[in-house]
């Protein structure tokens, strides 16, 4: 979580919530008593990278599909840290340099000094 917040505004850095676009706008929070985003977080959401047979997508997709910079830090959350692997996973395959923030979302609102650095995915 430290890292996280230490570099919320470090611009060679991709934050990105691997959750559904409602859970990231706080808009439906079915798991945590709490609804947002961490602040500067863009959205990917996991599903959005399997197929309907449950692979991922081809190695061209995904990069087309994840458009980000691929030499800056990326750092993936979710609500418990679960489903953010598989974005982590593809990342992988294409070559970022990506890590987990393993606590996510749950774990970024259990310290009361971010409850102040909630975003709604804006």
């Amino acid at each position: 979580m430290k890292n996280v917040r230490k570099n919320l505004d470090n611009r060679n850095r991709i934050l990105i919530d691997s959750r559904s676009l409602e859970r990231y706008h706080g808009e439906n929070e079915p798991v945590d008593p709490i609804a947002g985003s961490i602040p500067g977080a863009v959205n990917f959401f996991w599903k959005d990278i399997i197929r309907n047979d449950g692979t991922f997508l081809s190695e061209n997709e995904l990069k087309e599909h994840f458009s980000i910079d691929p030499s800056k830090e990326i750092i993936l959350y979710c609500g418990s840290g679960v489903t953010a692997c598989f974005n982590w996973l593809a990342l992988k395959q294409i070559g970022a340099n990506c890590s987990m923030y393993a606590g996510s979302w749950s774990d970024w609102i259990s310290f009361e000094d971010n409850l102040d650095l909630i975003s709604s995915g804006e």
